[in-house]
């Protein structure tokens, strides 16, 4: 039987999200995920906060980034990649969720506010966010590449 790495998760982002470009051009979109669960303890429920690391790569990266917001519900869909390091001797890990896949979902209280015709995801304004690449990342190319310049929600 072959191994399987897959995760879902839905929850709350705990931060804006973070786009940054590697050496090579590569964007790589980075945000944290709040998954609550609910825990009987002494017949009492409580919500129990897990946090997670999540990162989506490429186009898809660029294209939601704007309106990743503290606050607002997104289902994730991907993998767990453990990365591990030794520093000051000590050996270090770290888990990520790869994001194959972000989807928006309801809006939110996050910053940014947003209408009912959006759904509550209002893009971020692109004067406070960083200045784009003055080099493009990709070649350009001929046809339809599948992206809107207006996400409809």
């Amino acid at each position: 039987m072959a191994d399987v790495n897959h995760v879902i998760l839905i929850g709350r982002l705990t931060r804006d999200a973070e786009l940054k470009y590697t050496a090579g051009g590569m964007a790589v979109c980075k945000f944290s995920l709040a998954v609550n669960r609910r825990v009987k303890r002494n017949d009492q429920w409580t919500e129990e906060g897990n946090f997670f690391d999540v990162v989506l790569w490429g186009r898809a990266g660029e294209a939601i980034n704007q309106y990743l917001l503290k606050g607002k519900q997104v289902a994730v869909e991907g993998e767990l990649r453990q990365d591990r390091w030794e520093q000051d001797g000590q050996n270090r890990s770290k888990v990520e969720i790869q994001a194959n896949n972000v989807q928006l979902l309801g809006g939110g209280s996050g910053a940014g506010g947003g209408n009912a015709q959006s759904g509550g995801y209002a893009p971020r304004d692109r004067a406070a966010g960083p200045a784009p690449k003055s080099a493009a990342p990709y070649p350009a190319e001929s046809g339809d590449d599948g992206f809107t310049d207006d996400i409809p929600f």
